[in-house]
C-alpha cells in the first residue's frame, strides 16, 4: 500500500491500493488474446449496415440479392459486409445450385444484438 498524503492526487501514482481486490480482478481477467478477440468481435457490430443485415437474417435465410433489395443497397456492398460477418463467425452460408443463402451462425448473435438493444433502450 502506498499513500501520498503530502502530494497532490494528480501527481500520485496510487492513493490507496487494495491488494485483495487487485488479486481477485487479476485472477478473473481473461488472457490478453481473449480480450483482443472480444474487442475485435464488438468492432464488427460497429457498422450499422452489418446490424441491418443481421436484422434481415433474424427473419429468414436469404441470398445476397434479397438482402440488397431489403436494404436498398448494391449487391457488391452487401457482399462485402457479409464477408466481414462470415469471417467473424456471425453468419454462415450454404449453397443451393448457384445461389448462396445466408443465415445467422447461431442464437448467440440474436442474444448479443438483443442485449445491446435492451441496454440502449433503458
Amino acid at each position: 500500500m502506498k499513500e501520498c498524503a503530502h502530494i497532490s492526487a494528480e501527481a500520485c501514482e496510487y492513493l490507496h491500493v487494495h491488494p485483495d481486490v487487485i488479486e481477485k480482478v487479476r485472477e478473473g481477467m481473461p488472457p490478453e488474446e481473449t480480450l483482443y478477440d472480444l474487442a475485435e468481435l464488438y468492432k464488427v457490430f460497429g457498422d450499422s449496415t452489418r446490424i441491418k443485415i443481421l436484422y434481415v437474417l433474424f427473419e429468414a435465410e436469404v441470398c445476397v440479392c434479397d438482402i440488397a433489395q431489403c436494404l436498398n443497397m448494391t449487391v457488391s456492398a452487401i457482399s462485402h459486409q457479409l464477408r466481414v460477418l462470415k469471417q467473424s463467425r456471425l453468419v454462415k452460408s450454404r449453397k443451393e445450385g448457384k445461389t448462396v443463402f445466408y443465415s445467422l451462425a447461431d442464437d448467440h448473435v440474436r442474444t448479443i444484438i438483443g442485449q445491446g438493444l435492451n441496454h440502449i433502450e433503458e
